[in-house]
């Protein structure tokens, strides 16, 4: 019997959790091991209601996610400060990363909190470019990518992405490169400010690096980029320059975070990313803003089944994107680069339902020869995959020596439809928040086409299909279906509004119209607890010394109250 095998038996007689098996081979060794601890209590974001607006969505999910995380990790945290074994807590998704011994992670397993523990495994997160990329300069003009899906018609209607965020995580970005350094949200009119628009979850040198020293260096402050492939990303989603028209929506505004190093990471680098940007933070880690999560994350990245990626890490990724669309944020995925084959497309986090996964077509209209094709038939129910396809050969964009590039992958594609996100809710801004009604748009506006072959058990010729899902991305169509959109967000029409509701902690007072400034706080029987003023747009009032209960919000200066329930 294998050594694995026996310690796996040991295990289950006096615990309830679960070992992957990843993580047991990697424990036959005494040596420290990253591990993800996931633990059995997860939020419920049920209560979010669709109609509320991107900020309300956004600060709800905030407060419960944080708050649930709190309470359940509590006992582990205690055991590991014990052993002054350092780690790092998410509150994203419930789970903590840290790097343990075969011994403390018997004990962790034996805990009552803790649902399963899997291996934070290195990853190549970047996937292979196709062999042909090659470096160019072009004389000024607009992309073939960007004429192909109409995005310049929809700039001559004056939409060019204002108002918008989109972020990306990635290998990092070089943010005062001339095509992206304007539409940097850290970049006020020549003020930069670093504060809630970059974050590095780059701590340590990757075990997969060939290299032992970063050529950006660890936990940077500024963005950077020590690979190339985010700084084009970016490109492809925001840039412009007087001789190139590279981006989307060259209006919108980008940040970004460092989740790979040197074009590695893990499934821990990956959520960290993914949790700044649900509730953007100082440089110092502290001070959350969920008010400030963008609009629309791209993600041209992986975790690949041949390089070891957990298979228990699946759930763990997948509820990270769950929770983020239930806040409000579009997450759109690259398909990945395995070739034009049947169930190709087989990699976290493009085969979750919830990820926006694209393809990649070549300017002839044709599927590229690397782009990945469905179904996903290695996790839950069957699905079809990609979601829709977009520009991904040949996709000219900019690098962090200022040198512009042409390159070929999935990872071009994915921040075409980013910025085709931009677009729309920039065009209607009720649509900020409206997660699986802007992927609808996106989806039936698409100009299908018909696979060159069946992947089983979907015919090639149906709508969506393997190949192209629904299509080829078309941005002037998207964009006027968008304008069409009615929505309504709660309480939109009065002088003022507050969120989180239910709240655990911190309440959001946002001025809507008018002068109000000041404001009494009441109990369920409308006795006066306090007086809260502020001169600004907006207000965050700590109500963590108040006891579970309904409660009241009214301004002082109108008639206009509002109930709230803390928890």
């Amino acid at each position: 019997m294998k050594p694995y095998i026996l310690l796996f038996i040991l295990i289950s007689s006096s615990s309830q959790s679960q070992i992957s098996s990843a993580l047991l081979k990697k424990m036959e060794t005494n040596q420290k091991i990253p591990v993800l601890i996931q633990f059995k209590q997860q939020a419920d974001l049920s209560g979010i209601n669709y109609n509320w607006s991107k900020e309300q969505k956004a600060a709800y999910a905030y407060q419960v996610l944080n708050h649930t995380s709190g309470l359940s990790q509590k006992k582990c945290q205690e055991l590991l400060q014990s052993k002054n074994i350092s780690f790092r807590s998410f509150y994203l998704v419930n789970a903590l990363w840290t790097e343990l011994t075969k011994e403390t992670i018997l004990q962790i397993a034996a805990l009552e909190e803790v649902d399963r523990i899997s291996y934070d495994s290195p990853q190549r997160g970047v996937p292979q470019q196709d062999p042909s990329i090659h470096l160019t300069q072009r004389a000024p003009e607009i992309t073939w990518g960007i004429k192909r899906v109409g995005a310049d018609q929809v700039w001559d209607l004056g939409i060019k992405g204002d108002g918008i965020v989109v972020a990306g995580e990635d290998t990092g970005v070089r943010w005062d490169v001339a095509a992206i350094k304007a539409r940097y949200r850290g970049n006020t009119n020549g003020l930069i400010d670093h504060n809630y628009n970059w974050h590095d979850a780059i701590h340590q040198i990757s075990p997969l690096s060939g290299n032992p020293n970063n050529p950006c260096g660890l936990d940077l402050k500024e963005p950077c980029d020590d690979n190339s492939h985010g700084t084009h990303t970016v490109g492809t989603m925001v840039g412009e320059t007087a001789e190139h028209a590279i981006g989307m929506a060259p209006e919108a505004q980008w940040i970004g975070c460092r989740n790979m190093e040197q074009g590695n990471g893990a499934p821990s680098t990956y959520i960290e990313c993914f949790e700044f940007f649900l509730a953007p933070y100082d440089l110092d880690g502290k001070n959350p803003k969920p008010e400030l999560a963008p609009h629309v994350i791209n993600n041209s990245w992986y975790c690949s089944l041949e390089e070891g990626c957990d298979t228990t890490v699946f759930p763990i990724m997948e509820l990270v994107v769950e929770n983020l669309r239930k806040a409000g944020v579009v997450v759109v995925v690259s398909a990945g680069n395995d070739g034009a084959a049947c169930n190709t497309l087989r990699h976290v986090p493009a085969i979750y339902d919830g990820s926006f996964s694209v393809g990649a077509f070549h300017p002839d209209n044709h599927i590229s020869n690397f782009s990945s094709n469905g179904p996903v038939n290695n996790y839950k129910a069957t699905r079809i995959k990609p979601n829709v396809v977009a520009p991904g050969s040949d996709v000219l964009s900019t690098l962090p020596d200022g040198q512009f590039a042409s390159w070929n992958g999935t990872s071009m594609a994915g921040p075409h439809v980013a910025g085709l996100v931009a677009l729309m809710i920039s065009a209607n801004p009720l649509l900020a928040g409206r997660v699986e009604t802007i992927e609808s748009i996106i989806e039936e506006t698409a100009e299908p086409f018909v696979a060159d072959f069946d992947c089983f058990p979907y015919s090639g010729t149906r709508i969506p299909n393997n190949t192209y899902g629904y299509g080829l991305i078309d941005a002037l169509k998207a964009v006027k279906k968008a304008q069409l959109y009615v929505g309504t967000i709660e309480n939109e029409a009065t002088a003022f509004q507050i969120y989180p509701n239910p709240v655990y902690d911190v309440l959001q007072i946002e001025i809507l119209k008018g002068m109000q400034t000041e404001f009494v706080l009441m109990d369920a029987l409308g006795k006066e607890l306090k007086r809260i003023s502020f001169n600004a747009k907006q207000h965050t009032e700590n109500l963590s010394e108040l006891k579970p209960g309904v409660y009241f919000i009214q301004s002082v200066s109108g008639t206009e109250k509002r109930s709230f329930v803390k928890m």
